[in-house]
């Protein structure tokens, strides 16, 4: 039974949708998915077209919205939204290191989880649209991963979609994981030279910070073993509007004195444990790089094996020299799977999906080129997480498709910007402009 509450403006409804664990093999296990149906107070009894929500990841569950915030506001103004969570997320199914040893041991556990990508995904959402639209078409709007999965679904079920709309998420269709990260590396770089140039005080406080790390073996309170490379990665805050304000403002208190010396404050650690901690979204560390997979090689832990052709990112030289400390992006490593208490269980899974060979292709270059869906994007300009030059590619390669790129917004412009981005994008697919 569907239950219902209120909002202020909006009526949330959650809804529950059981599909197969392999779509391959209906009759196989099932999951189950959650997904929160919202509408606008004063349109719950209309008949509303539907836009599906597909967040950014992989790995995290829908937004929990408090009624009209960001997007969702201009969404509903004309929508019924499905703010879906997508497998393995938030109260779909869970898939984590408490509930994957239910499936055997890591080889097991690896196996389950290669379901676990865009095309599932969008199998998921084809299955259960019937339900909800009794069959119509619907708007989607992709953010980051979730824009991956748009192209997915451009690519194998374009006859379930009235509209596709892309915020920060065109994938490059024939990229592997090395291509993506040889191309991540050098805009990190430029991310971080930006980050010193405006707060150039935090030079020596990243590099006092990781001098310490280097020479004393510091625990958070969770249980995390912060090196040197996990305090680098806090860099992925940088590719946010407001990240490298909050980096500066973590890294301006980091020290405290104690009766035993100088060291890192309660204060910083908690917040340092917040960022990285995986415990609320391990399936991002665990299938990211499997994310960007399209054929039988394996990704065999590409982020590290990359970023060993880029010196300037190793710690050790920068604090041997006067160079200034670089952080690092959106990347996983395999040290993750030691420092982290939430992944340390599924170090052995991890490093079979990065062995796995048995990647299909996520997209269809013919049918995207010869695509008839209303498709507009959202380009980044700069962006830290997909890299633009991919991106504008892929908009090429897709019919039909209309482009805003934009530098007045970071990665997260659907949030910072949410109903211009969203009305921007909608006037676009409708050739309003």
């Amino acid at each position: 039974m569907s239950i219902s509450c209120r909002q202020p403006g909006v009526v949330l409804t959650d809804r529950v949708f059981t599909v197969p664990l392999d779509h391959d093999a209906p009759d196989g296990e099932s999951i189950e998915l959650y997904a929160r149906e919202v509408v606008a107070s004063d349109k719950a009894d209309r008949d509303l077209p539907w836009l599906l929500y597909l967040q950014g990841g992989p790995g995290f569950g829908a937004n929990r919205f408090i009624g009209r915030q960001a997007w969702l506001g201009r969404a509903l103004e004309e929508y019924r939204v499905l703010l879906l969570d997508q497998r393995g997320t938030g109260r779909s199914t869970p898939a984590n290191r408490q509930t994957l040893p239910l499936r055997g041991g890591p080889a097991e556990q690896a196996a389950y989880l290669t379901h676990f990508r865009a095309d599932a995904i969008v199998r998921d959402c084809e299955a259960i649209r019937p339900e909800v639209t009794g069959g119509a078409p619907w708007t989607v709007l992709g953010q980051s991963f979730g824009g991956f999965c748009t192209v997915t679904y451009l690519s194998t079920a374009p006859e379930g979609l009235a509209t596709a709309l892309i915020t920060g998420g065109l994938p490059s269709p024939d990229a592997h994981a090395d291509d993506v990260y040889r191309a991540a590396f050098p805009r990190v770089e430029r991310k971080v030279a930006a980050h010193y140039d405006r707060y150039p005080q935090d030079v020596q406080r990243a590099r006092r910070i990781a001098d310490h790390l280097l020479t004393h073996d510091v625990v958070l309170p969770n249980g995390y073993r912060l090196t040197v490379e996990a305090f680098q990665s806090l860099g992925i805050l940088l590719g946010s509007g407001d990240g490298s304000h909050r980096l500066h403002y973590l890294l301006e208190d980091a020290f405290v004195r104690t009766p035993g010396g100088t060291a890192l404050s309660d204060a910083f650690q908690e917040q340092v444990q917040s960022h990285l901690s995986y415990a609320g979204h391990p399936l991002y560390a665990l299938v990211h790089e499997a994310c960007y997979a399209q054929d039988a090689r394996p990704t065999a832990w590409s982020a590290e094996r990359v970023r060993a052709e880029f010196p300037r990112f190793d710690a050790a030289q920068a604090l041997a020299g006067d160079e200034p400390l670089l952080f690092t992006g959106e990347s996983i490593h395999p040290w993750m799977f030691d420092c982290d208490p939430a992944l340390r269980p599924l170090r052995e899974t991890a490093a079979l999906l990065a062995a796995h060979t048995g990647w299909t292709p996520l997209y269809d270059p013919a049918r995207l080129a010869a695509n008839e869906v209303p498709v507009a994007a959202a380009v980044y300009h700069d962006d830290m997480y997909v890299d633009t030059a991919h991106a504008l590619r892929t908009a090429r390669a897709i019919r039909g498709l209309r482009t805003w790129v934009t530098d007045e917004f970071e990665h997260d412009g659907v949030r910072a910007g949410g109903p211009r981005v969203l009305d921007r994008l909608l006037a676009l697919a409708r050739h309003e402009v």
